[in-house]
């Protein structure tokens, strides 16, 4: 036990997970924005936009998120020369974040159309009845009621995002996956307690996001 303990003085393990936490607050505002866009374009009356916003869905949706992350760093960084920071770790940083963003931009997309479906049809036939355009209609009456009836899903989503961070160790992010991989290279004997302290900390870090959504979702129910 005294050895499981001195992992925690000789590797950065708080700080790893902050890494993470950090990683998923800042792709899910960037998912979550880009996700609207999507679901826009997905129930938008224009069939080009329609036609963009299904096949990035199932074009990214599809594609592993490793793959985008490699993509990113071997194209963007490696190829294109593209840097965000002068800053090592920074750049690496954003590169892991705009790669989560992509990916999961369509899983909010698809959770966000789950709630317009919950809208009923007279809502939008009532805007469209005293004069608002598509944008209008779906800013002030579509969108805010699919959002309330989408909180389930949307939570959902965070918690997968919140795990897949841990892909990010791919872009040389120094994040818990990172660090777990340290401990065990240099402590095998300790295997159990290190997957068990880490699989304990997402625990911490993603059960409260799904009381917060429950919650929520209990709260702000549609009344149909």
């Amino acid at each position: 036990m005294d050895g499981f303990l001195s992992l925690f003085e000789t590797y950065p393990i708080m700080e790893g997970f902050w890494t993470n936490i950090r990683l998923a607050f800042f792709s899910a505002i960037a998912a979550f924005i880009l996700g609207v866009i999507l679901a826009l374009f997905r129930i938008s009356p224009v069939p080009s936009l329609q036609w963009i916003g299904t096949a990035y869905v199932n074009v990214v949706r599809n594609t592993p998120l490793t793959a985008i992350m490699v993509i990113g760093i071997l194209v963007v960084w490696g190829q294109l020369s593209i840097q965000f920071s002068s800053d090592f770790n920074l750049n690496f940083f954003i590169l892991a974040t705009i790669s989560l963003t992509i990916y999961h931009a369509p899983f909010f997309c698809e959770a966000i159309r789950s709630g317009v479906n919950t809208v009923p049809l007279g809502q939008a036939e009532a805007a469209r009845s005293i004069g608002l355009s598509f944008l209008p209609a779906a800013r002030l009456v579509i969108l805010p009621q699919a959002l309330r009836g989408a909180i389930t899903p949307i939570g959902n989503t965070l918690i997968a995002l919140t795990k897949n961070t841990t892909v990010a160790v791919a872009a040389s992010v120094t994040d818990i996956s990172a660090v777990m991989r340290a401990m065990i290279e240099s402590n095998p004997n300790l295997m159990i307690y290190i997957f068990l302290t880490i699989a304990i900390g997402f625990c911490l870090i993603v059960i409260p996001i799904g009381l917060l959504t429950t919650w929520l979702s209990n709260r702000l129910a549609v009344q149909n």
